[in-house]
């Protein structure tokens, strides 16, 4: 198999999906932030797979041989450089594969590893999510003539925010080592940050900040704690 047996489709691209056709390996541990990239996937016509941790992606590549695999670099079982490095050496290649992250410096991680793209989270831009992976697609694979631009900006499920909350909560409630804090602060300020939490996304960089200067982090652990309680007891219209 070469290389452009990954994007033979199932279904011929059109001008309104573009992706018709293409299957998406979303590796995101963010309940939140994969329900952003599923209705992306929807608009554009792709078809979307998850995985939520580097053992779950691996076990996944075993089976199916996705057109494109988007992988966040900060995963509970390490960083998603090492997946991206992984794929790149890997015969025959996956079609596309892209870094993921809100973080900055983490496009330079990510191309470094062997990514063909970057995507910066937050993403809601249906145009910018289904520019990018064109761009990295063989000409034979897009639609053919002109092509709609959706300018629609997507809104996930709060439900999905509230998910993402009560992953944080079993983990802090569980008790953290020292690799689990670094992950918890990493993944509540990004998680946050996409869905325009500030207030939450100050006290995980303030953990961040305590863990990187080595300083005492309980009682920013125990606001943090409080804080993501605060958003499992609000109330989400349904």
């Amino acid at each position: 198999m070469d290389d452009t047996e990954a994007f033979l489709p199932l279904s011929s691209p059109t001008a309104a999906r573009p992706l018709l056709g293409l299957t998406v390996l979303v590796v995101e541990d963010s309940r939140f932030a994969c329900e952003a990239l599923r209705l992306l996937c929807l608009r554009s016509g792709a078809r979307i797979r998850r995985a939520d941790c580097l053992r779950s992606a691996r076990r996944h590549l075993q089976v199916y041989r996705p057109s494109v695999v988007m992988i966040d670099l900060g995963l509970p079982d390490g960083s998603g450089a090492e997946l991206i490095d992984e794929l790149a050496r890997t015969s025959p290649r996956v079609g596309v594969i892209l870094g993921m992250s809100g973080d900055d410096g983490a496009e330079r991680l990510a191309i470094a590893a062997g990514a063909d793209g970057f995507l910066a989270k937050p993403v809601t831009s249906v145009a910018t999510f289904q520019e990018l992976i064109l761009s990295h697609i063989p000409a034979e694979r897009q639609p053919c003539g002109p092509r709609m631009v959706n300018d629609e900006l997507i809104e996930p499920d709060p439900i999905a925010y509230r998910d993402d909350m009560a992953h944080v909560a079993d983990i802090l409630g569980e008790g953290t080592d020292e690799r689990m804090l670094d992950y918890v602060a990493q993944f509540v300020s990004g998680v946050a940050r996409s869905a325009d939490d500030m207030a939450l996304a100050m006290v995980a960089d303030a953990l961040a900040d305590a863990r990187s200067e080595g300083r005492a982090s309980n009682a920013v652990v125990a606001q943090l704690a409080g804080l993501v309680q605060d958003r499992l007891s609000e109330k989400v219209a349904i």
